[in-house]
């Protein structure tokens, strides 16, 4: 497989409910700050790009587009509008038209937020489309926290399951789930479009907050493909991070500071540049 036979699609429309003090894209914050935590320089999202495959880029936009694009134009991706922020699921859809309209049958699914996963574990979750129509990425954290898990058999995942959901499961059950969920995946492309329609005939309705109000909102996960494919016979498959920190999420302003800080030991100092 050359590596110009794979899509990346890169989430990067959220700005991140929980990065308290922050308006802007959170895919845009700096792994080298240098005016506070909110500013300065190299943002995750460079980076997230520059680990992914060689081959044609989309991102996903919607929260300060302009922003997101104009630091990001040096990789000359695809941007695709996200019309609402309904969901990972709801994402996909509006990169659907991009995806139909190519003939490479090798997708990497990814987040702008998660800026260490190593170029090699994304070739390896991308391999793993050689015996299954999809894979996600899991890791095992010392504590699972409020991750989705990976319910599996064998080598194939049957379902993701949220924390709102296994954290009712029995004590002996949840013991069992180890394995958590990155949210970042592979996908046989034309299989993916395929499920994008059944996705869209499917929305989920959650509670959110709204102007200070509660308010129920049609969403859309990803995560349900997984479901779907399982049904019909399909096979998802599973690859492991041995390192928790790749699969780090910048999501709020504790783990920005742990970037940061990883960053500036295992990036910067160790092939011997000034931070």
């Amino acid at each position: 497989m050359r590596s110009a036979d794979v899509i990346s699609v890169v989430m990067a429309a959220g700005r991140g409910s929980r990065m308290n003090a922050f308006d802007g894209n959170k895919t845009l914050l700096p792994l080298v700050p240098e005016k506070g935590r909110f500013e300065g320089r190299e943002p995750i999202l460079v980076h997230v790009l520059r680990s992914l495959p060689e081959g044609e880029k989309a991102v996903i936009v919607h929260h300060r587009a302009e922003e997101v694009m104009d630091a990001t134009r040096a990789f000359a991706p695809t941007y695709c509008r996200q019309p609402e922020l309904n969901g990972t699921g709801g994402a996909l859809l509006a990169v659907r038209e991009f995806l139909a309209s190519k003939t490479c049958d090798r997708l990497l699914i990814t987040m702008g937020d998660v800026p260490f996963v190593r170029p090699e574990t994304y070739a390896k979750l991308v391999g793993t489309l050689d015996t299954h129509h999809m894979a996600a990425l899991g890791f095992q954290p010392a504590d699972k926290k409020q991750y989705g898990v990976l319910e599996t058999d064998g080598d194939r995942v049957l379902k993701i399951t949220e924390w709102k959901y296994w954290r009712d499961y029995p004590a002996e059950k949840q013991a069992a789930l180890g394995v958590c969920n990155a949210g970042i995946y592979a996908a046989r492309r034309e299989v993916l479009v395929r499920y994008l329609s059944v996705l869209e005939s499917r929305p989920q309705t959650v509670q959110k907050e709204r102007n200070g109000k509660m308010t129920a909102i049609r969403e859309y996960f990803l995560t349900d493909i997984v479901e779907y494919m399982n049904a019909d016979g399909l096979s998802v498959g599973c690859v492991l991070v041995r390192d928790e920190m790749e699969t780090l999420g910048v999501d709020d302003p504790q783990a920005l500071e742990k970037a940061q800080a990883y960053y500036r030991r295992h990036c910067l100092e160790a092939a011997g540049v000034r931070p």
